[in-house]
Order: C-alpha cells, then sequence, then structure tokens
C-alpha cells in the first residue's frame, strides 16, 4: 500500500487517567513517521501539549476529537492511514466510533497497527473474556451486565465481595468493590455511566493478590518481546495508575516471571496486536494461581513508564511496527547498540509514586479501583531504599523522604493505622510510623496485603534512622557513604544527628538497556551514591534548564511545553544543553531532546552536584513552574561561581513573588491595586480587615501557583481558616489579604521583556474575579473586535505591564493579572513561563518561549516601549476538570484551582471559538431541547432567564434540585448550569451530575455564552476546521530573527 499521508488522534485535554504520557508517546509517533517521508496531519485540541507545536507535526488541528468534527478533517487532508493508539482511550474511541460509522471504508483509510476488531475486543470486557477463553488464558470468574438487576444477580451468583469494571473506559472510571446488594445499588449508576457502550463487567475480587504488568511489543509478523516487567507495591484492588510501582519485578520467583511473561505475550497474540499493548496479571501469593486482568491495545500511561524506566523508545518502536517493520530490522536510538527485539536489562531500581491532591479538594477518600492521582514520579538509585527515597522526595509535599518528615514526627500511631490499614495516599509514609512503633512486617502485610519484601525495605530504612538518632551508629566514611546508598539525604541526617554530616558528591550512571554488559554510551542518566566512578564521559553541557518535576494542579504539561521549547530556542543557538527532570509522562524526558537528561531530583543539592560535574555557563528556571520558582529563591545554597541564571535574576523575582514586596512596588509606580493589608500577627491582620478593608477579602499566599491555599474570606472565621493554611504552606514569606472586587472583568497578559521593550498578548476572562485564572474561561479578541475591554483599556494595560517588566528587571517571560472596573488594577505578576503561554503562543503565531530567549541573550531589538499582538481570528481556551475522578469533591470554581488539563480552538466568530473549545473537554455535548437547570438564587436565576430567552424556551428551569435527581440517573439531563458554593443546598446534583457524566457549568456567566453559541449552531451556523498553520498564516506576527 502507498501511504503518504498519516492522520494521528491525540489525547485531548489532561485529565485524571489520560495526562501527558500521551504528548511523550504522540510526539514519539510523529518523529517515527516523518522519518519515512510520510506527511503527519494530528488532531488534538490540548494547546499546551508539546506536540502542538509548530516543529512536530505538518498539519494541526486543535479540534474536538468527536466524529462530526474528524470526518470534516478527514474529508479536508485525505489520509491514506490513521494511527490510533498514541492518543489514550480517547483516541481509541474515536477511531472505533469511525469505523463502526463506515467512515474508513468510505474515504479509503487503513487503520495501521492492531486491527479495530482487535482493539474492540481489548476495550470490551465481555469480548476480552470471550477471546482470551479461547487461547484458554486463564481469566477470573465474571458476568457482564448492562443494567442493575442483572449486575445484582451476577453479584449473588458470584459471591460478594465482587468488583465492578467498566468497559471502554480507561483509568478505572467507575468501577468499585462492593460487599453487598445496598453498596452495589448505590454505585452502580456512575459505573455504567462511565461506559460509552453501557457495559459493566461483575468479577471475584480478589484484593490482595500481586499485580503484575508486562509493556508487550509485537510485529505484524507475530514476534514479541516483553520489554519490562513493572510491580505494583499496592496489591489487586488498588488502580494501578494509584500504586507504587517498582522495576523489574523484584519478588517473583523465575517460574511466576516465566508464566507470567509467556500470558502476557499469548495475549497480544490473541487481539492480533501490531504494535505496544500493556498486560495486567494477578498472581495469588499464596498459591499458583494466575489470571490476566485486562490489556490496553496502545500506548499507555505504564509504557510511558516502562520507556524511561527501562532506556527503551516503546513508542518510537510502536510507530515503526505499525509500518510493517520487524523487530530485528528496528535499531534503538538510545543506545545505538541494539535492536527492538532485545529485551532490556537493568542494573538499577525504579520507584513510581503517584502524587494525589486530595487536600486542595478537601477530601479524604481511600484508594481503591477507581484512579484518583493528578500525576506521578519516578526515583532510580541502585537499591530499592535509594530509589524509594528519591522518589518521595520528587513528590514535592514537604518530605525529605520515607522518615524524618512531618508524617513520621507528627502522627500518631492511631493516625498511622488509619492511614495504613484505610490505605490513604502515600500509606507507606504511616506505614513508617508503625514500623517505629513496633507494628511487625507481618501484621502490615496481614492489614494490606503489601508483600514483606517492601515493608522490610522501609523498616530498614526506620530502623538505621532510629540508631541514627539514639547514636548507635559510629559515623566512619564508609558507613556515611552506606547511609547515602540507602536513600538519606543531608536534611533527614541533620535531622536525626543534630549536626551536618560531610557531603558526598554521587557518580553519574547511564541507563543504557544493557546493565553495563555491553559497552554503551547513552545521555540518559542519574546520580546514585550506589557507585565509584562516573560511567557518561561525553562533552558537558553548556546550559542546564530544569523541568517542573511532579505534575499537580497548576503544574501541568504547559510547564513542559516551557522546558522543551526552552531548550530547542537554545540548541538552535548552538548550545549543548542538559536537561534536569524526574516526570516518566514529559517529553522532556525523553532521550534525545537535549544533550543530556539528568533523570533526576530537582532539591538544591542535586541541582549543585549537577552543576559540579558539567560546569555549564548558564541554567534556566523559568520553565519549571512551583520548583523552579522555588530554586530561585533558595539560590545561594546551590548556584556556583561562574554560572549565570538564564534572564530575569532572583531578585527581580522575588519582588513579583513575595506579596508585600510585590504591593510596595506597585504604590511606588504609581499602579492602583486592590487594597490590601498584612501584619505579623492574626490577631493584628484581623482588626486591619475589619478596620480598614471589610469583608470579603481574598488571602493571597507567596510563592505558590494554582492558588494553593488562597481563600476568599466573607467572615472572621473563614479569613482565619484561611490565614492559618496559607502560612502553613509559605512560613517564610508573608500572606498578604486583599480586598475582593468580585463586579469587574479579569484580564491578564503574558508578555517577555528584555529589561527594555515588551511584548504583551492580552487576554480576557469569561468568569468574573473569584475565578482562579487556571479555571477561567479566556478569550483573545481579534485585531478591531472587542469582547469586553476596548483598545482604551489595553493600552492602560500594555502600558502597566511594561512598568512592572522594567521595575522587576524583567529578561524573559512573564505574566501580569488585572482587573478593570471603575480603573485598572494589578491583581500580581508571575516572572516566569505562565500556564496561558502555549495558548497566547499559538493564537499569535510566534513561540514566547524563542522568544524568551532571544531577549535574555540579544535583546528584543524593538525601537518602541511596548507591542500588542492580537490574532484575527477569535481564540478561546477553556478548562478541563475531572469531578468524577474525585471521589466526594464539590465541583466549583473559587480562587483555588481545580482544574486537570485545558483546550483551545479558534473561529471565525466567538461562538464558533468557544463552542469548538467547549465540545473539546469531556464529557461536554451539544445539548438537545430537552435540557434541565436548576437554579437557587437571585443571581443565577437572571442568568437563567437570559439563556431562557436566548434559546426560546430550551431551558426548563428547576427550583427544587431534589427534583432531577432521578432524570440525572436517567439520563434525561443534558447540561446542568450552576453556580457558587452552596453545597448544604445542592451537594447531591453537583456529584450525581459528573458522576452520571452529564456536562455541569460552574459559573452562570459561562453558560450565558455558551447559549449564545448553541443558538448560533442552531440557527444554521457550522462549525469549521481550521488547520493551525493556516491560522498562523492569518495571524502571524514577525518579530524578525
Amino acid at each position: 500500500m502507498d501511504i503518504r499521508r498519516v492522520l494521528v488522534i491525540g489525547s485531548g485535554p489532561i485529565k485524571i487517567a489520560e495526562a501527558a504520557e500521551f504528548d511523550y508517546s504522540g510526539i514519539q509517533a510523529l518523529k517515527a513517521y516523518r522519518e519515512e517521508g510520510l506527511t503527519t496531519i494530528l488532531v488534538n485540541p490540548n494547546v499546551a501539549t508539546v506536540q502542538t507545536t509548530r516543529v512536530f507535526a505538518d498539519r494541526v488541528y486543535l479540534a474536538p476529537i468527536k466524529p462530526e468534527f474528524l470526518i470534516k478533517i478527514i474529508e479536508k487532508e485525505r489520509p491514506d492511514v490513521i494511527a490510533c493508539g498514541f492518543g489514550g482511550q480517547t483516541a481509541l474511541s474515536a477511531c472505533v466510533n469511525l469505523n463502526d460509522m463506515g467512515v474508513f471504508r468510505e474515504y479509503g483509510i487503513k487503520v495501521l497497527g492492531t486491527p479495530i476488531e482487535g482493539i474492540r475486543s481489548a476495550l470490551s470486557r465481555e469480548l476480552f473474556k470471550e477471546l482470551i477463553g479461547k487461547y484458554e488464558i486463564p481469566a477470573l470468574p465474571s458476568i457482564t451486565t448492562h443494567t442493575l438487576s442483572e449486575a445484582i444477580e451476577a453479584a449473588n451468583k458470584l459471591g460478594y465481595p465482587i468488583l465492578a469494571r467498566v468497559s471502554f473506559n480507561l483509568g478505572g472510571a467507575g468501577a468499585f468493590m462492593a460487599n453487598n446488594d445496598e453498596e452495589l445499588i448505590n454505585k452502580y449508576h456512575k459505573a455504567l455511566a462511565q461506559s460509552e457502550i453501557k457495559e459493566v463487567l461483575v468479577e471475584k475480587y480478589i484484593g490482595g493478590w500481586k499485580e503484575i504488568e508486562f509493556e508487550v511489543m509485537r510485529d505484524s509478523y507475530g514476534n514479541s518481546v516483553a520489554v519490562v516487567c513493572m510491580e505494583n507495591v499496592d496489591p489487586m484492588g488498588i488502580h494501578t495508575g494509584d500504586s507504587v510501582v517498582v522495576a523489574p519485578c523484584l519478588t517473583l520467583t523465575n517460574e511466576e516471571y516465566q508464566r507470567a511473561r509467556l500470558l502476557s505475550i499469548e495475549v497480544a497474540n490473541a487481539i492480533s496486536l501490531i504494535g505496544e499493548c500493556n498486560v495486567q496479571v494477578a498472581i495469588n501469593p499464596n498459591g499458583p494461581d494466575m489470571y490476566v486482568i485486562e490489556t490496553n491495545p496502545r500506548m499507555s500511561r505504564s509504557s510511558a513508564l516502562a520507556s524511561k524506566a527501562s532506556g527503551y523508545p516503546l513508542a518510537y518502536m510502536a510507530a515503526k511496527l505499525t509500518l510493517g517493520y520487524r523487530l530485528d530490522e528496528l535499531i534503538n536510538k538510545v543506545t545505538n547498540k541494539t535492536v527492538a527485539a532485545f529485551e532490556p536489562a537493568l542494573d538499577y531500581i525504579v520507584v513510581k509514586i503517584p502524587r494525589w491532591e486530595n487536600d486542595r479538594f478537601e477530601v479524604n477518600e481511600p484508594l481503591g479501583p477507581e484512579m484518583m492521582s493528578i500525576g506521578e514520579v519516578m526515583g532510580i538509585g541502585r537499591t530499592l531504599e535509594e530509589a524509594w527515597q528519591k522518589a518521595v522526595r520528587m513528590l514535592d509535599i514537604g518530605e525529605p523522604g520515607l522518615v524524618g518528615g512531618r508524617v513520621y514526627e507528627e502522627a500518631s500511631i492511631e493516625e498511622a493505622r488509619e492511614g495504613v490499614i484505610g490505605r490513604k495516599p502515600y500509606w507507606f509514609l504511616y506505614a513508617a510510623v508503625l514500623l517505629r512503633e513496633g507494628v511487625s512486617v507481618d501484621e502490615i502485610n496481614r492489614w494490606t496485603g503489601v508483600d514483606r519484601f517492601f515493608l522490610n525495605a522501609i523498616k530498614r530504612v526506620v530502623d538505621v534512622y532510629e540508631r541514627l538518632k539514639r547514636g548507635l551508629i559510629n559515623l566512619s566514611e564508609d558507613v556515611i557513604e552506606e547511609l547515602y546508598v540507602l536513600g538519606f539525604n543531608e536534611e533527614q541526617l541533620r535531622k536525626a544527628l543534630g549536626k551536618d554530616v560531610p557531603e558526598r558528591l554521587p557518580v553519574v550512571k547511564q541507563i543504557d538497556t544493557l546493565a553495563g554488559e555491553w559497552p554503551a554510551n547513552t545521555n540518559y542518566l542519574y546520580l546514585t551514591h550506589g557507585g565509584e566512578f562516573d560511567d557518561y564521559t561525553g562533552p558537558n553541557v553548556d546550559a542546564i534548564v530544569t523541568g517542573a518535576g511532579v505534575f499537580r494542579i497548576g503544574v501541568s504539561v504547559e510547564f513542559d511545553w516551557a522546558v522543551v521549547n526552552t531548550v530547542l530556542a537554545l540548541r538552535r543557538l548552538g548550545l549543548r544543553i542538559g536537561i534536569v527532570n524526574y516526570n516518566p509522562e514529559t517529553v522532556s524526558t525523553d532521550w534525545d531532546f537535549a544533550n543530556k537528561l539528568f533523570f533526576d531530583e530537582l532539591t538544591p543539592r542535586t541541582i549543585r552536584n549537577i552543576l559540579i560535574k558539567e560546569g555549564p555557563r548558564l541554567i534556566a528556571l523559568w520553565a519549571g513552574g512551583q520548583i523552579g520558582q522555588r530554586l530561585y529563591g533558595k539560590v545561594k545554597s546551590w548556584l556556583i561561581d561562574g554560572v549565570e541564571i538564564l534572564g530575569t535574576q532572583p531578585e527581580g523575582v522575588d519582588l513579583a513573588e513575595d506579596r508585600v514586596k510585590f504591593s510596595r512596588l506597585l504604590e511606588e509606580l504609581g499602579l492602583d491595586q486592590p487594597p490590601w493589608a498584612f501584619a505579623s500577627s492574626l490577631d493584628e491582620l484581623i482588626g486591619l480587615v475589619e478596620r480598614w478593608l471589610d469583608y470579603p477579602v481574598i488571602v493571597r499566599p507567596s510563592y505558590v501557583l494554582g492558588g494553593t491555599y488562597m481563600g476568599l474570606a466573607r467572615d472572621r472565621d473563614e479569613l482565619i481558616k484561611y490565614v492559618s493554611r496559607a502560612t502553613k504552606i509559605s512560613p517564610e514569606h508573608p500572606v498578604v489579604v486583599s480586598k475582593f472586587i468580585g463586579d469587574g472583568v479579569e484580564a491578564e497578559v503574558d508578555g517577555v521583556s528584555d529589561g527594555k521593550s515588551t511584548i504583551v498578548i492580552p487576554i480576557e476572562h469569561i468568569e468574573p474575579p473569584g475565578v482562579h485564572s487556571g479555571d477561567s474561561t479566556m478569550v483573545i479578541s481579534p485585531r478591531g473586535l472587542d469582547y469586553k475591554l476596548n483598545d482604551y483599556w489595553w493600552g492602560k494595560v500594555g502600558d502597566a505591564a511594561h512598568r512592572i517588566a522594567n521595575a522587576l528587571s524583567v529578561k524573559g517571560p512573564f505574566n501580569v493579572q488585572f482587573i478593570v472596573k471603575d480603573k485598572l488594577y494589578i491583581i500580581e505578576a508571575n516572572v516566569r513561563a505562565s500556564r496561558s503561554m502555549p495558548f497566547t503562543s499559538k493564537a499569535v503565531g510566534i513561540n514566547l518561549m524563542d522568544i524568551s530567549v532571544k531577549a535574555a541573550l540579544r535583546g528584543l531589538g524593538m525601537d518602541k516601549d511596548y507591542l500588542i499582538l492580537r490574532p484575527r481570528l477569535w481564540w478561546v481556551k477553556t478548562s478541563q476538570f475531572s469531578w468524577s475522578r474525585v471521589r466526594g469533591a464539590y465541583p466549583r470554581l473559587g480562587p483555588v484551582m481545580y482544574s486537570t488539563g485545558e483546550v483551545a480552538s479558534m473561529g471565525r466568530s466567538f461562538e464558533e471559538a468557544l463552542l469548538k473549545a467547549w465540545l473539546s473537554t469531556a464529557p461536554s455535548r451539544v445539548p438537545r431541547n430537552s435540557a434541565l437547570v436548576y437554579t437557587y438564587d437571585k443571581y443565577l436565576e437572571r442568568s437563567i432567564d437570559a439563556v431562557i430567552n436566548e434559546l426560546n424556551g430550551w431551558v426548563k428551569v428547576i427550583t427544587e434540585p431534589n427534583g432531577i435527581k432521578d432524570d440525572l440517573k436517567t439520563g434525561h439531563v443534558d447540561i446542568v448550569i450552576t453556580g457558587g458554593d452552596t453545597r448544604d443546598y445542592d451537594y447531591e446534583i453537583r456529584r450525581l451530575a459528573v458522576d452520571t457524566a452529564t456536562p455541569i457549568i460552574l459559573h452562570p456567566a459561562l453558560g450565558l455564552e455558551l447559549a449564545h453559541a448553541f443558538k448560533w449552531l442552531w440557527l444554521g451556523n457550522e462549525a469549521s476546521v481550521i488547520e493551525l498553520w493556516e491560522a498562523n498564516g492569518i495571524n502571524g506576527v514577525n518579530l524578525g530573527d
């Protein structure tokens, strides 16, 4: 078959269980296909991704991944083939739907890789069970159900407890364990709502069994390799995405390993896999039983982890296999020594730990079969203890390792027991407390099912730490080195000993897939104390770029976009670049974006060690999000002589991040800001607020992203609550309280300055002040057209941003946020890459990281103070929330950020751009003419009235929330529009909406604008598909070289 054009389907917005790992896998696929001379066409509305940057795909569409839009793109681009396996469940489902609609047949499109029927068999629990049964592959006793009555009958036939698992979804969405009929009845409606084909498998529950994962590669000739075995430390019953995972597998016998490996390869054969799949196997720890649980016939979260853990580029190889290559024909480009048929050998241990955000959502739910974590980290070491302790530090939750932190020092034995038995996030920290208090490894094993091997590793760390505290260990040179090999850092040792311990410079080791048994020279490196010499001897780098570390709400793929584009800009100048990052999901931790990749911690000590090893001229921190800002604040502890910080210096960053210093700067500049106050004591602050500011007020900690611990206080009790919480997150920096201005227009600018001239791109928010900018719907209006603000206000905004940038001596990226009411009020400035910069860059057709590097090193070369850039098309960015994943959370908007991802689109009208952006989020859909909306306060009621008028009675107003519970459960509600925080009144309704996959709009301002967009569509207008580079051809701005 003659193949010239390939359509690659992305995964859409970042959400829990479908995150940045698909940006990594998508880029690998695009690179592999372009190497073969194919024209690559990408569909992905996730504007924050690296893959939607100009250099990776030939054609890019920021469009909803829905059949009606994909058909338009296919009609326009006429691809020969389509790649479905690099965009998660979203891409697989889209391909199955297009196939069933006859689109592939109509346009003569071939599906690359695993055939559609193989995909369908893997995604449907019923078909998968039937398929592997034909091959005599063991599966758990189970029954497929489509109704509640069927589920009750199945559960009673199998016997409780049971596990319900959903077909055609990922991340265990809707999955649950039930011990009786009552629990099943309460949870089943959510499970059924999460299935695209309304199918739920009820199976015998085997909580406590071991869970093993194999990543399998298979070519079209039937050759297979099991690339890496990964062992879940948490047993069956905990979703793999929420489990601690180690590689290689550490507790299996040789017989168990070989049986599980063979079963995984048999599954790949059964579904006619071409490319890569993940196979999950359950093993009875007390007997010979072994069952296949499921397979994912695509790149996945686990395969991204496996790629980074093993040094085997799974996505790149899988893409090549879909084109017909054999495994023995492909060279592993990480090593340039081995072929793809070679199964990697590891001479190190990898530990992955998830990162949760339950405190932000004010929930305390236990871990279970439905994934809740936001991000993950990967620690690499020569011992399990070293890798595990490094991974704990990488979580950036304030813990220095398994011991010595807040949990270890402050948790009571009752809290620790609850944390372990109740399977709370970070249960291993509580296990350390119990082991210190004399609880046995055997007892914790009985409670949790965690293998004694892993619990003994925790116990070794605890025992050594306690002996250190009691002075029972003689600190010889060799003993100090052994402490570092066990993963202890200086902070832990200082706490245990009450004094500093001599530093030890670690060695640099490489990940080469060969366990050092064959000569290889890779640029994939990590630091460890478990060695005597450095492996890597290549030339030193000229500059270090720090990554953003673990993803959490407020720091996600948009910062990886900034990291990668900063690296590419510096490399274009001929500099050799090293990246430091530890997030296995990201593009920046791919092997070929930098001259060296240090997969390690982003602590001051590790950065200092790398600088000592490499001796670069420059280090760039501006793309590192929260961790980058913290490194600026601790610069004296890690910066060595001869190394310069690229761009804005720490003094300018501190002036912007410290709320008190920044407020005083604004006063000096004569720029307006909301009235503000700070004080040295809480009582003094309460007095200032009540005498001068009055409620409501916004509480703003310093040096935070994503609105962490911000709060809107409406009375004294709330003020005390939010200030106490804010001082905990940032005790060394002041908390500022400012008067809340709730009825203006919130706006912001992304900008770049060289210290003299400034470029700014203006953004408006649909939602009013009080909603975090990361959760707001953003609009960039075209030149000559206005959304809310006109050229008069933008001129004032541009001037204010320029003056602030100059006062902070900005050289590089920055962002300033405003409120426009009767005058222009400045809220805050961020002297770094911002969350919205991928959006603004793609809207106006420039790359703000390119411009930032130019500004920092060479200057902008402009002859005016500031330049305001605006596109000629409308652009809208909207947020993706994952409320259904965070069990028990109350869906709302406020000064704290809750969204997990974002999407954007452009249009020739505001309505078109908004509609396409909103439809790109899940579970959004254009409503029918029977949507139900309920209202419960006057402000919302007025907005709903306006919606009704716009839609000629389309919306039905319900004043009593209880009146729509049954309609939500039965799927009769198309959309819910709410507002405010009234959890005592409508908690159950909002939870029902998200649990039944009903679109929910959390502010009436957005609801009203969407009503206009729906009306625009129903009047006969059609949402078009606009290719990004064509849009940039319309919008593009030439800033010269």
